[in-house]
């Protein structure tokens, strides 16, 4: 059979592969692209608006990038790093509004306040010890903090009306974060590739098997899912963007790298309430603490949101068991991605959290009503009319040998790169899409060497990412030139 030689090959049709694309479209316009995607549209897996939380992922508002250890100390660097790495992404973001590529940012992003809120004692002091780490530093430093019942029900009315007024309660809150839609900002953007040159959109297509040839190159075999034919590409380069399917998927590859790791799906649900008498009460997305043995994906927050034009609250996620790695997978995803060298490592994170199965079990068990209580914690007078349940996207995360070889459960996002530079795929969850720029310059630097460091290269990132090379966590003033021009040119000041 006669292969199809391209450049590059992006499996699955979601934000992480459109923003690898259109990176190297805005680098070198003459590479040969193809995009594979299993389902017959694109971003409608994890990516689609309603399989994620829609959150700017900045670390203002979501508590579990600032851990607590046993002796009550927190720290804050990952949400430093993610933070920073979200204001990369609302720079090349910017420069596509600017450039006409995107729309005008609402059918994509709008401003949405990010704020945290506690009750009790003990998450007081926490979250007034974390405010002060946090506005200390030139990335938080609009952060607010209140411990005023007055206060917090001028920024969140809905969380605080019938609230027990003797109860302790403290809450952050930053103006300019974010409501994302993801799955339009990927439409827009395949839609954008699909008119340049050399690109190629293969939709309802499944990669059934990569290997290596001789030259280096990737000989991919692709079934089209409607015909049942089979069809070659010979790609220089290869990366797996598929969410949950990038697992399988790079298994197939058999590098190296990739040995040892394992996946854990968790499958997730919303309470999502339409009734725009109560929609209107509430603008912001409130994050709270997450339950003991609860994985980050599972911290509860109430949200504003806006998909395809439409607002909505949602509140949530509900997490769930599952042994699918994709909302429209196989229930025999799980088992067939146990493997001799990964199977020891799972079995020991199957060991070492116990809270964590229990957890998820508990949460497969709740009533609508179970469900609506939870929500009473950030809305006292829910009524369980309003709410309805809404399945969200599969979160496969990742499982990895230690420094001693045994299991460890990662709850982040990770590159795996094969050491010659011709195959890389994302695996892992949150912080995720938020982060999908800086994770792909990631990309670039690790599989394109050569290239990303010549002049050309080098200037034509400094136009997408004027910050490129720079350090926004160690620079003030290079953060506050860069934050000034993209909350401007994304609407995102109120």
């Amino acid at each position: 059979m006669t292969a199809k030689n391209i450049d590059v090959l992006l499996v699955g049709g979601g934000v992480m592969s459109a923003t690898l694309g259109m990176l190297l479209k805005q680098l070198d316009p003459a590479m040969t692209i193809t995009l594979v995607e299993r389902l017959d549209h694109v971003a409608h897996e994890s990516t689609d608006g309603w399989n994620n939380a829609g959150t700017g992922h900045a670390g203002y508002c979501e508590l579990n990038y600032t851990p607590e250890d046993t002796d009550g100390n927190i720290t804050i660097d990952r949400a430093l790093a993610i933070n920073a790495s979200f204001e990369v992404t609302l720079q090349f973001w910017s420069y596509l509004v600017e450039q006409k590529i995107l729309p005008e940012p609402p059918a994509f992003i709008n401003p949405t306040p990010h704020q945290s809120f506690v009750w009790g004692e003990k998450d007081t002091e926490f979250l007034r010890r974390r405010h002060q780490l946090l506005s200390a530093h030139h990335l938080f430093a609009d952060m607010q903090f209140s411990d005023s019942a007055a206060q917090i029900s001028e920024w969140m009315p809905l969380v605080m009306n019938k609230r027990d007024p003797k109860e302790a309660v403290a809450a952050t809150r930053v103006d300019f974060g974010s409501d994302v839609d993801f799955g339009s900002l990927t439409r827009s953007m395949v839609k954008h590739l699909e008119k340049t040159d050399n690109f190629d959109l293969w939709l309802s297509h499944s990669v059934n098997s990569l290997k290596k040839s001789k030259r280096g190159h990737w000989r991919v075999a692709v079934q089209d899912e409607k015909t049942g034919e089979e069809k070659m590409l010979n790609a220089k380069f290869v990366f797996l963007g598929a969410g949950g399917g990038s697992l399988p998927l790079l298994q197939k590859s058999h590098i190296d790298e990739s040995e040892g790791y394992g996946g854990f799906p968790v499958s997730g649900q919303w309470l999502v309430c339409k009734n725009p008498d109560i929609v209107s009460q509430h603008h912001s997305k409130v994050y709270g603490k997450a339950p003991t043995g609860a994985p980050p994906m599972s911290v509860p927050h109430l949200d504003t949101r806006i998909i395809n034009g439409e607002p909505a609250l949602l509140f949530g996620p509900f997490a769930g068991f599952t042994t699918k790695f994709l909302k429209k997978g196989s229930v025999f995803d799980l088992f067939s991605s146990v493997k001799p060298y990964n199977v020891a490592p799972m079995m020991a994170v199957g060991r070492d959290n116990m809270d964590l199965t229990r957890y998820l079990i508990a949460e497969s068990f709740q009533s609508h009503k179970d469900r609506v209580a939870s929500l009473r914690n950030f809305f006292p007078e829910a009524n369980e009319k309003n709410w309805k349940l809404q399945d969200a996207g599969m979160r496969v995360q990742i499982i990895k040998k230690d420094a001693k070889g045994h299991g460890k459960l990662e709850f982040g996002t990770e590159i795996v790169a094969a050491k010659d530079g011709t195959l890389a795929a994302l695996l892992g969850a949150s912080p995720g899409a938020s982060t999908a720029v800086q994770a792909m310059i990631d990309v670039l630097e690790r599989c394109f060497k050569d290239r990303i460091s010549s002049p050309e290269w080098q200037a034509r990132m400094k136009e997408l990412v004027p910050s490129y090379g720079q350090s926004l966590i160690k620079d003030a003033e290079l953060l506050k030139q860069v934050r000034s021009r993209t909350l401007g040119t994304l609407q995102l000041r109120r």
